[in-house]
């Protein structure tokens, strides 16, 4: 029976916004001074999870000033975070096209991309975000899970590589790397990413599952049942059949 277990991990867009939602400097047009009342509402809308408010607000912004990309930016996001990715695409495309060497509008829509599946536009995307600031270690992540699911499995390697040389003590590069060896059967390489994820994140569930199932792979029963159980203990549900098979091994041994 095959298991899998190895679910790639996608970036979370809210994790990326906190400096963007409030209004930060980065490449982009300062704003009109009579639009930063709409712009200071809308962010802590957007903060408290008020999406429909900080759009409201956002929209005011582009009511006033049309050329204003910081609006459109920021309308995008909150319309993410309600799972209206089509509009938001719409208002980072805007974005891009008031502030074409801002890399954050080309992140945010190719995750976007990455979220309904349009691959494609989504490499091509965050290709140009890199192109812009080629020290975003988020983007290298985004781009690496493409190329994960996509089965380019050495690509995806090398973008999770780079992202851990900018961020070393970013889990997320280290669980996806752990599942482009764990695919390609290099289990050696896979255990010592998990080991660093969980040695970040004591909390990391997904890498406790991810290993245990490494371990049964290469039938270190006790150990996968551990590593099983933790995911377990942290909220993850774990297959019944996969522990029970699990067991059964280890007792035969």
């Amino acid at each position: 029976m095959k298991y899998v277990y190895t679910r790639t991990m996608h970036t979370i867009l809210a994790l990326v916004i906190v400096c963007i939602i409030m209004g930060c400097a980065h490449n982009a047009p300062p704003m009109l001074g009579d639009t930063d009342a709409y712009l200071n509402r809308g962010n802590a809308y957007h903060v408290k999870g008020q999406y429909d408010q900080a759009i409201a607000e956002y929209t005011k912004i582009i009511e006033i000033n049309p050329m204003e990309a910081m609006a459109y930016y920021n309308r995008g996001i909150s319309y993410d975070e309600k799972g209206l990715h089509d509009k938001a695409i719409v208002d980072y495309t805007k974005a891009i096209e008031l502030a074409p060497m801002d890399d954050r509008p080309y992140y945010n829509r190719g995750h976007s991309y990455l979220i309904t599946g349009e691959y494609d536009k989504a490499i091509l995307d965050f290709n140009k975000a890199i192109e812009i600031d080629p020290k975003s270690a988020w983007v290298y992540i985004n781009r690496g899970v493409i190329y994960n699911e996509n089965g380019q499995y050495d690509q995806a390697i090398a973008d999770f590589t780079k992202a851990i040389e900018l961020n070393p003590m970013d889990v997320l590069a280290y669980q996806n790397r752990g599942v482009s060896y764990l695919k390609t059967g290099r289990y050696d390489k896979a255990i010592p990413d998990y080991n660093k994820a969980i040695e970040i994140d004591p909390t990391d569930a997904l890498s406790y599952l991810n290993r245990g199932v490494v371990y049964y792979l290469i039938k270190d029963f006790d150990k996968a049942l551990n590593d099983l159980t933790k995911a377990e203990s942290l909220g993850l549900k774990v297959d019944a059949e996969l522990i029970r098979d699990i067991r059964e091994s280890s007792n035969k041994e």
